[in-house]
Formats: structure tokens, sequence, C-alpha cells
């Protein structure tokens, strides 16, 4: 299968969420045209930009597959039921981790986009779900999602088709990039291929090379 219906568009604003911090992860379905340009969706916003958003985390798919697998594990979640519970952008149906590879390209509405990185879970999962556990869970099940950089920007809207158009590095499934950079299953030889890959953002390249090291 090559083709995928973007279920929702969402954005979010960053908001007050635990004492002094914020977040966006918070996200909401969009009606209508939205841009898509290189930092991301327009308007969308991250609240800390060191580890979200920039050119190379513009845009992040979390599956909606695995919103039915979540509420077996911590119950049922007003947030299960929103395509932009995990912070996701696109809401898309039937795309796993381990369908899609570091470098893959898909034409999403009139915009081309590229795989980047998986995501690296944080606290603010589990503050938001009200769960503790969830991001052991994340790295013990590789349910992270994904980042997208945008390659041509270009407008999507709900309804529009995610195809792929031109497959990346077959050997590094999102999930297996993220077993070994993530949950630290790396062997060295990974390792070593990880800190060439040149599809993979900048800064996890360079954390296979440090541990490789």
């Amino acid at each position: 299968m090559t083709r995928w219906t973007v279920e929702a568009v969402c954005t979010g604003t960053a908001r007050p969420f635990n004492g002094a911090e914020t977040s966006a992860i918070a996200k909401r379905p969009r009606e209508g045209a939205v841009q898509m340009l290189a930092d991301g969706l327009a308007p969308d916003e991250q609240a800390d930009r060191s580890v979200h958003g920039g050119p190379e985390m513009a845009l992040h798919l979390y599956p909606l597959d695995h919103h039915a697998w979540w509420r077996a594990q911590i119950g049922d979640h007003a947030a299960l039921d929103e395509p932009g519970g995990f912070g996701s952008n696109l809401g898309v149906f039937g795309l796993t981790e381990d369908m899609v590879h570091i470098g893959d390209r898909f034409a999403c509405g009139s915009a081309l986009i590229e795989i980047s990185q998986p995501r690296q879970p944080c606290w603010k999962i589990e503050h938001r779900f009200g769960a503790k556990g969830m991001v052991a869970l994340i790295v013990s099940t590789g349910r992270c999602g994904w980042y997208f950089r945008v390659i041509e920007p270009g407008e999507v809207t709900a309804g529009d088709t995610l195809e792929r158009v031109a497959v990346g590095a077959t050997d590094w499934s999102v999930a297996r990039v993220f077993r070994a950079l993530v949950a630290g299953k790396a062997t060295p030889e990974e390792l070593t291929e990880l800190a060439a890959l040149d599809t993979l953002t900048p800064r996890l390249r360079a954390k296979a090379a440090a541990h490789r090291t």
C-alpha cells in the first residue's frame, strides 16, 4: 500500500501545562486548507523549540492505530478520541513505525515531505494523560510516531491523500532507528551506519557517532 488518507490536520498553541511549563501537545483539527511550510504547519506552535519543531521536526505523525492500544493500557481518556491527542499534526490510520523508513518521501496535499527521525517521548505525554509509565511503554513497544521535514511547501486539507512517492533507507525503518537510538539497543555496526545516514536528522546522526566512540 502506498496511499493513505489524512483524516485530520491538527495544530496547537502553547498553553499553561504544568506550573510554569507550557505545551502545545494538545493539537486540534483544522478546517479547510492549512499551509505546510519549512518549519511546519502555519499556524502551529511548539513550546520548547529545542526539542520540537524546526525544519528537521516540522511535522509530527502519531499513528491513530495506537489510540485503541493505549485505551486498553490506561483506560478511556478524552484525548484518545482526538486525532492530535499525542501532539500529532496528521491523523492517519494504517501507517505505523515498522512500515516507514528514514528518508521516505510522501506527497501530502500539494506538499512533499520526508521522514527525518522517530519521536523521542517525554514526560509531557504522561502529564497530558495523567498516567505514569507511558514513556517506558513507548520505549519498550516502539509506539513512538515520527517527524517529517518539508521538502516542497504546499497546502494540506483533511481528506487529502498521503502518498509514498519514494522509499528511503530500506534497512532503517522508524521502528529500527527508535530501537537503536532511543531504546539504546544499537550494535556498534548499527551506530556506524546511522552516523552516516544522510537522511537522518543531524542531531541523531551526531548521537550515533558519539555513542560509537
